[in-house]
């Protein structure tokens, strides 16, 4: 199944080893799901972690190590869509061009207002512990 997680997602489970963000980064080497990138998107990722003061308890080389890990599990979508704006924030945007453009079935996210309308899409968006739930880990 593929997913997309949202920034804010990635960045909970970096912060705490505890809480469904965590568990979900820790599912990866199951299978049951395959998360989606872009290069935007990763960036995003790369750059919000290593946010001066965010994830004080990773050094660069380990927020470098986790990224490195989860690109390895996921796709790396190209994006060609000329269709942006959807939504209201530019960088929720990354997040659903990659979920369209991988088929993917769930957008994980804190935000899920902020998500309004991927349902058009065929995208729900759901939070880590729904996602847990749904998929039994």
């Amino acid at each position: 199944m593929n997913i997309v997680i949202d920034t804010n997602v990635l960045i909970s489970a970096l912060k705490s080893k505890q809480g469904a963000s965590y568990r979900l980064l820790i599912a990866l080497p199951s299978g049951s799901f395959v998360p989606n990138v872009s290069v935007p998107l990763f960036l995003e990722y790369e750059s919000v972690a290593k946010r001066k003061g965010l994830l004080s308890n990773l050094s660069a080389v380990q927020i470098d190590m986790v990224l490195d890990y989860l690109l390895s599990k996921s796709r790396i979508r190209k994006i060609f869509y000329l269709w942006r704006p959807c939504l209201k924030d530019p960088k929720d945007d990354l997040v659903l061009e990659v979920a369209v453009e991988s088929k993917s079935k769930y957008i994980v996210t804190f935000k899920i207002k902020d998500f309004k309308g991927c349902n058009q899409y065929g995208i729900k968006a759901v939070t880590p512990q729904e996602f847990i739930k749904i998929r039994g880990i």
